[in-house]
């Protein structure tokens, strides 16, 4: 099980994303949907009601910056990702960095992908796809035009019920 802090986007942005998932769906590479489109800020095994609470106090006095997702790219850890890199500007990794300054020591098991030094932020495209597949979806969607995505809200997503706790 994990829980997820997640930044969610505007109608607008929600619908250039599908857009994308539809055009690799079309192309045989199935698109992520299990969740809504989202950048994913930190990442625990479980975020307790207490920290929850602290974190939507603390989010009321932030201002989250809008999200240019504009970079098509590819990692692979446990398994292949292909995502839309948002661009990476001071203030987007302030507020990523006081998201975990509220976090810290107060959830179970912190996944290190997400820790400040270690974050790319992104939007998932696919997860779990073969090389042959990763090669692609490159080729369907490349060049991809910039997403701007609003944000529409920050929430806790269970990654197992797929349930959304929004903060704000």
């Amino acid at each position: 099980m994990a829980q997820a802090v997640v930044v969610l986007f505007d109608d607008r942005a929600n619908a250039a994303v599908t857009r994308l998932l539809d055009r690799l769906d079309a192309a045989g590479v199935p698109g992520a949907r299990r969740f809504p489109p989202h950048v994913t800020f930190a990442m625990a095994s479980d975020i307790p009601a207490k920290t929850r609470a602290a974190l939507k106090a603390d989010l009321r006095v932030l201002s989250v910056p809008n999200l240019w997702l504009y970079t098509l790219s590819a990692f692979a850890n446990t398994e292949n990702v292909l995502m839309l890199g948002a661009v990476v500007d001071t203030e987007l990794l302030a507020v990523h960095s006081a998201v975990h300054d509220v976090l810290a020591g107060k959830v179970k098991n912190p996944n290190s992908y997400y820790l400040p030094g270690s974050w790319v932020p992104h939007c998932t495209l696919a997860n779990g796809v073969s090389d042959e597949q990763a090669a692609t979806a490159f080729r369907t969607l490349f060049p991809v035009e910039p997403v701007q995505a609003k944000v529409a809200g920050v929430a806790i997503l269970d990654t197992v019920t797929g349930d959304l706790d929004v903060l704000v």
